[in-house]
């Protein structure tokens, strides 16, 4: 064989092997599952799943049926089981409860809290905030027939959201979720925050969940803290951050 043919063979094999590792790469990537919550749907992410899936990242976001603690925390196992291997899982405010309970399945790799609830197994989310000033947006949520609770236009547009357009509030307000009020008082039954490393991004100018109370939660749970000038949905105002600290925990996960 000549030369000039031994060495187009070895090219191609290298280029080939470089093929294999460049899939194994990827496909070695956890997913990303995000799970939402109160007072906003599944789409409440649409800014920040492109900018994961521009890396290459398979991205699930779980509609949440906000009827019971146990109900959503099916929701996101669903999601979670349906991935082909491990996980890693954001949670949003309420879904921050929902991801400490869904988080022990054992194809979790990390958790994300973004200004989200954090509870002990034994606790409930509506518990966590006792020893703290009341957050100014609790004013602005109403309560229906059934026990679902919302958010009033005013409460979405000056208090979850106060940093985004009115036009972009006012969908939010038509296109919130309402979540059953007994929830918050469900008690988890397991903390994955205990055995699973966890991310937490808090939202310093937060009028839903008090940003003092955000601190003192991500101390708890051993988490690694980042911290952003933001309303309560950083997803929607400062979708870049909120990805950079997911794709984070996607990079240090094992």
């Amino acid at each position: 064989m000549k030369t000039a043919q031994r060495f187009k063979l070895a090219a191609a094999a290298l280029a080939i092997g470089l093929s294999f590792a460049t899939g194994a790469t990827a496909a070695d990537k956890p997913s990303v599952v995000i799970v939402h919550g109160a007072f906003a749907d599944s789409s409440d992410w649409a800014k920040v799943i492109p900018l994961l899936q521009a890396k290459g990242l398979n991205v699930v976001a779980v509609q949440n049926p906000l009827t019971s603690l146990e109900d959503d925390v099916a929701a996101a196992k669903r999601a979670i089981d349906a991935q082909p291997g491990k996980v890693v899982l954001v949670g949003h405010s309420w879904g921050g409860a929902v991801i400490t309970e869904a988080g022990a399945n054992d194809k979790v790799s990390s958790l994300v809290y973004v200004a989200a609830f954090a509870p002990d197994a034994g606790q409930n989310a509506a518990e966590l905030g006792k020893d703290y000033p009341t957050a100014p947006g609790f004013a602005h949520i109403k309560a229906d027939a059934s026990g679902f609770l919302s958010l009033t236009k005013e409460g979405m547009s000056k208090h979850f959201a106060q940093d985004l357009p009115a036009a972009t509030t006012a969908v939010m307000t038509a296109t919130q979720g309402p979540i059953l009020g007994k929830s918050f008082e469900q008690k988890l039954t397991v903390a994955a925050w205990k055995t699973k490393p966890s991310w937490f991004l808090v939202t310093s100018a937060d009028h839903m969940i008090q940003p003092a109370l955000q601190r003192d939660m991500a101390k708890k749970i051993g988490a690694t803290v980042s911290t952003v000038n933001s309303s309560h949905v950083p997803q929607q105002s400062q979708p870049a951050k909120v990805a950079q600290v997911i794709l984070d925990a996607v990079n240090q996960s094992k």
